[in-house]
């Protein structure tokens, strides 16, 4: 198994995934493809337009092109991988296919998007390249994006049959349901971003049954480990799709019941962003020891230890067995900058946009800001900005170095906010001050990198002196331009990260 596919499947039909338009549906119908249960073959079984299919399967295609399916993901959120399942699909599996991704704000609705997503100028980015498929197999395939996304596009080269797909991904969960403030969340739901990272056991079923939405439909849809034949015991990592203060767990074991655990307990942890809990020790007992009981929802409240803010938690079941539900209800933490977090991921997507401009000259940059929120909180933003920056193409670069003006002077090729003025003015204090002759090497200085470089001299001036800047920008007039574009966009990021700093902390 891949390790993407221990991620929530955010295309499933039971977070509310859809297919919501196909090109050509003729002999299976495109709604077959996020069924949950594994495809199924029944031999000698037709309807009136030929063989019957547990999957999609467009008509053969007799002119050019190909065929398309479109999927609303039932939670917006990262991929990080796909399967394509052509199983029972051998002489009528697609030769190839591609995925594309887009992120649209707000609500949707099946009727609306249907024709909105399908036309040609919406903006979809290809996340997996054309790419050959196997027939009757489960197709894997990694997905490298950053970015979240509501909705793929499959493509099929030229036509065919498709089983399942799957789309296994990180929920980046809405700003509203995990904002700050008195009310209580599930802090470990999917759909707030809750996660498994590790477990003892997954013999019977996997334990990200555990953070799933609803009540437990039977015994297969909780965590269930094997008989325990020594000493021990069973445990699940989960953390928190936020920082949260705990007020009342509820251990659910609807329907195990000759084999729920006879008793359980749970520990948390605040680890830092980034590390392994299980290597941070020690653990703080939330929940000590208690007994369990058969085929039943167990609610702590008054047993629960006070801990603090902790961002994962552990459930322990002694020794083994089966457990349906994990709900684990608190508030968000509130963070030094949330508020202005809160303002920024509330902001329309125009005014978001300026603000971020004034930040970056990169459009691409901007876009790729504006389709990462919301924003958990303000390393996130930080996080980000950087991630986008580092992977745009030298175009989206030169277009941020136009939006700064010439170290000592005022005015940049790019029309800059007032806001962004100011900035450039304070950054450039130094300059701006400086002897008429250190301005005089400055302008002579500026020229040469221009003529050598063909854009401007981008530094981060903030701090330095006049003559630190000359001597930095002589020494890299002696780079070759492979290595000074990259020197000029680390600048560049630097620019940004100080200008994100000063936007949220206001």
């Amino acid at each position: 198994m891949k390790d993407f596919q221990s991620l929530p499947d955010l295309a499933s039909e039971r977070l509310g995934g859809r297919v919501v338009a196909a090109n050509d549906e003729f002999f299976a119908p495109k709604k077959n493809l996020l069924k949950e249960s594994k495809p199924i073959f029944i031999e000698g079984k037709f309807t009136s337009r030929g063989k019957w299919m547990d999957g999609w399967e467009t008509r053969r295609r007799r002119t050019p092109g190909h065929d398309w399916c479109i999927v609303r993901l039932g939670l917006p959120g990262i991929i990080r991988g796909v399967v394509v399942d052509t199983s029972f699909f051998r002489g009528n599996f697609p030769s190839h296919c591609s995925i594309e991704a887009c992120a649209i704000p707000g609500k949707h609705s099946s009727k609306s998007e249907s024709v909105a997503l399908a036309f040609p100028k919406s903006r979809w980015q290809e996340i997996l390249p054309k790419t050959a498929l196997n027939g009757d197999s489960q197709n894997l395939f990694e997905i490298i994006s950053p970015e979240p996304c509501t909705h793929v596009r499959l493509n099929i080269y030229p036509d065919g049959g498709v089983a399942r797909l799957r789309v296994h991904g990180e929920v980046v969960p809405a700003a509203a349901s995990t904002s700050s403030g008195k009310k209580e969340i599930d802090l470990a739901a999917i759909e707030n971003g809750g996660l498994v990272l590790a477990a003892s056991d997954e013999f019977f079923s996997e334990p990200l049954h555990l953070l799933m939405p609803g009540r437990a439909r039977n015994m297969g849809d909780g965590w269930e480990t094997r008989r325990r034949r020594g000493e021990g015991h069973d445990w699940v990592v989960v953390k928190l799709g936020t920082i949260g203060e705990i007020r009342r767990v509820e251990v659910d074991t609807s329907h195990f019941k000759g084999n729920f655990p006879e008793s359980c307990s749970i520990e948390t942890i605040m680890s830092p962003e980034g590390k392994n809990p299980a290597s941070e020790p020690p653990w703080a007992t939330l929940l000590p020891r208690t007994k369990l009981r058969a085929n039943a929802k167990h609610l702590f409240r008054k047993e629960l230890h006070p801990v603090g803010p902790v961002s994962h938690l552990r459930l322990i079941i002694f020794p083994d067995g089966g457990v349906s539900r994990l709900r684990v209800w608190g508030v968000p933490e509130a963070s030094a900058h949330l508020d202005e977090v809160s303002n920024l991921n509330g902001l329309s997507n125009k005014a978001a946009a300026a603000a971020f401009l004034d930040c970056c000259g990169s459009r691409e940059w901007v876009r790729r800001m504006l389709a990462r929120r919301p924003f958990a909180g303000a390393d996130e933003v930080l996080e980000a900005a950087e991630q986008i920056w580092n992977g745009l193409a030298r175009k989206d670069w030169l277009e941020a170095f136009k939006h700064h003006p010439r170290i000592g002077e005022r005015k940049a090729e790019r029309k800059q906010s007032v806001k962004a003025k100011a900035w450039s003015a304070g950054e450039q204090a130094a300059a701006e001050s400086a002897p008429i002759d250190a301005k005089a090497a400055l302008i002579e200085a500026n020229r040469a990198y221009e003529e050598k470089f063909e854009y401007i001299f981008i530094v981060c001036a903030s701090g330095k002196t006049t003559d630190e800047i000359l001597v930095l920008l002589k020494e890299r007039l002696a780079n070759d331009p492979a290595a000074e574009l990259p020197a000029a966009a680390e600048e560049q990021r630097k620019i940004t990260r100080l200008r994100l700093e000063k936007l949220l902390a206001k």
